[in-house]
């Protein structure tokens, strides 16, 4: 609620905690979830076996801990477009949800969901043993991000939630890039780039790019990529692209997926996307067929 950008908690607490010990799985699990949506993404703590990597848990929860791992760098080109806005913008990533939705009162009582960034609702499972959990959904169009069903919002509902899935909820009218597989962060360049479309209303985004390991970004080396999507055309426009770096991709791919059920969802790329888009840095407007 203070605006702090870079707000976070140490994963499965600072404390002395088992991993051994099945409850302390389940929380460690549930936390990891929650804190793959943080502004900061730490695993951090004291254990008693001295262990504290993704296989300490076992491998069920090793299995579950990947997969979020694995989605938080897919996420890269999102958050750190994110933390472009929070330094030239004054952003917050990690938004309670009266940040959006003002007028809403429902929203100004919520303390247990938040908005990463514009477009993700995160809804963090805190009850042990959980297999459902209640959620509001402000008033807005949101689809569930591991099936593609969409439901109009205004009103709370039960969804699912085992212990591999926090539920997650996109705004219609968002356009979430999500980069290749990752081990690290500057493994490879983020290309391809997948644009998963949230239909239902017009949408924009804007890709941030820079060296990623200096200070040079003050002096204004960057580039940025606007894109664009209007619904009732079904029209996606990607920008000419401003600026520029040192290693930047002159040439690069977008892989366009407008969200539906059962397409476009969850971790893994999308096999067979809507539309490849070779993009050299001047503006493309390609248009979609409604289904």
């Amino acid at each position: 609620m203070s605006g702090l950008p870079y707000w976070t908690t140490d994963i499965g607490g600072f404390v002395v905690a088992n991993p051994d010990d099945p409850a302390y799985r389940e929380l460690y699990v549930r936390w990891f979830e929650f804190g793959a949506f943080c502004p900061i993404f730490a695993a951090h703590g004291t254990r008693t076996t001295n262990q504290n990597e993704i296989w300490s848990y076992g491998p069920d929860a090793q299995k579950i801990l990947t997969s979020y791992d694995r989605l938080r760098y897919r996420l890269m080109p999102y958050i750190y477009s994110l933390a472009w806005r929070t330094t030239h913008d004054g952003y917050s990533i990690m938004r309670p949800l009266v940040s959006d939705f003002r007028d809403d009162m429902r929203a100004q009582n919520i303390g247990d969901q938040f908005l990463f960034g514009p477009s993700i609702l995160v809804n963090p499972v805190t009850e042990p043993g959980a297999t459902r959990r209640r959620i509001y959904l402000p008033d807005a169009t949101w689809t569930d991000f591991w099936t593609g069903v969409s439901v109009r919002g205004g009103k709370s509902l039960d969804v699912d939630a085992p212990l591999d899935r926090e539920p997650l909820f996109v705004r219609a009218g968002s356009i979430v890039p999500l980069g290749p597989d990752l081990q690290y962060a500057a493994e490879k360049p983020a290309d391809p780039i997948e644009l998963r479309i949230y239909s239902g209303a017009d949408g924009s985004f804007t890709i941030y790019e820079d060296e990623g390991d200096n200070y040079n970004y003050e002096k204004g080396t960057f580039a940025t990529i606007p894109i664009r999507w209007e619904n009732r055309s079904s029209m996606l426009t990607v920008g000419d692209r401003t600026g520029s770096f040192p290693g930047m991709l002159q040439q690069r791919t977008f892989h366009a997926v407008v969200v539906r059920p059962g397409h476009g969802t969850g971790i893994e790329p999308t096999s067979e996307p809507e539309r490849s888009i070779r993009y050299d840095g001047k503006q493309q407007t390609v248009h979609f067929e409604t289904r």
